[in-house]
């Protein structure tokens, strides 16, 4: 039967199909995404390396490798970390190097180890041609002078060097979020209060607390060094999460305000992304010596066998024997 012309008008005005805009629209919230995700990466970018810029301070110091170290080919090497007493109390003078440790790092065996060497140890102060107090090194001649004195009494190279002042440990705890510690001793100091055995998050005022108290230590200084590097390893393993990346601006911020360095930009890329599975997994070493009184003065007297003890262990760490 024919189609009436009223009938083949109305076919004639049907509606067309309407297109589907649902990928178009993924697609526009993919390209805003990774516009803003290439944006951040590049603020992230400019921002770390404009505060590299400004915490980077070469040093010079006795040549002991033949060729330079180099992170980029994953060698192993050495740092000196100095915690200086300039900004604690409201100092601003030169002050001395009161925390002094060695950390080697070696990306083959994904080990690193930390060696606290005792504030008061008795050896030849390089440059001088005197004996004296290993601190008195960084107040006589700085982090040049502090790195050639512990390399000759370690026998081994120091490649790069962190010198971070007292107020920059608390900075630097706050700027990660706080770190976890298990104290090996119940005591209380500085209106804190720790427990042996208790494991407690703690802010920068709290952890500059922890790691300084001495008096009520029954291992005195060597008690302190020992909760000083718990500090310092909680604070590597806190800033290799993700959880600090995101807060990468405050801790940027309290580097430039707190921290010295003669790694270079691309060298702490490098440490980075090839460096991270070791820095997991330290091991603490004390490095023990004998108090003794020398014209009235205390020293802490290194016996050459203890001595020689941890040279080797940090010269097969570096692969140098």
């Amino acid at each position: 039967m024919a189609k009436s012309r009223s009938e083949m008008r109305n076919g004639s005005h049907k509606q067309p199909k309407k297109r589907k805009r649902g990928p178009k629209i993924v697609l526009l919230i993919l390209v805003v995404l990774i516009a803003v995700f290439g944006l951040f990466i590049w603020k992230v970018y400019s921002d770390v390396t404009g505060t590299t810029e400004k915490i980077y301070k070469g040093v010079e110091t006795e040549k002991v490798r033949e060729k330079p170290v180099d992170v980029d080919k994953s060698q192993a090497f050495s740092i000196l970390m100095l915690g200086v007493d300039t900004g604690d109390l409201g100092r601003t003078e030169q002050g001395r190097s009161d925390t002094i440790m060695v950390m080697t790092v070696n990306p083959k065996t994904n080990e690193s180890k930390i060696v606290s060497i005792p504030r008061d140890t008795y050896t030849e102060i390089a440059g001088k041609g005197t004996m004296d107090k290993i601190n008195h090194a960084y107040a006589f001649g700085g982090t040049s002078m502090s790195m050639n004195t512990v390399q000759k009494l370690l026998d081994i190279p120091i490649d790069y060097y962190v010198e971070v002042n007292m107020q920059g440990i608390q900075d630097i705890v706050d700027a990660v979020g706080g770190i976890q510690v298990t104290s090996p001793l119940s005591f209380t100091t500085e209106g804190y209060t720790f427990t042996e055995g208790q494991t407690e998050t703690l802010d920068g005022a709290a952890a500059l607390a922890y790691s300084r108290m001495r008096h009520e230590d029954p291992n005195g200084d060597y008690g302190r060094q020992g909760r000083q590097r718990q500090v310092l390893e909680a604070i590597v393993k806190k800033v290799a999460t993700f959880s600090t990346i995101t807060n990468y601006q405050s801790v940027l911020g309290t580097m430039e305000n707190n921290m010295k360095t003669n790694l270079a930009f691309a060298d702490m890329m490098d440490i980075f992304s090839k460096y991270r599975s070791a820095a997991g997994n330290i091991e603490q070493i004390q490095l023990e010596g004998t108090g003794v009184m020398m014209n009235g003065v205390s020293y802490q007297q290194v016996d050459p066998a203890e001595l020689a003890r941890v040279s080797t262990l940090l010269k097969q760490q570096l692969e140098l024997e």
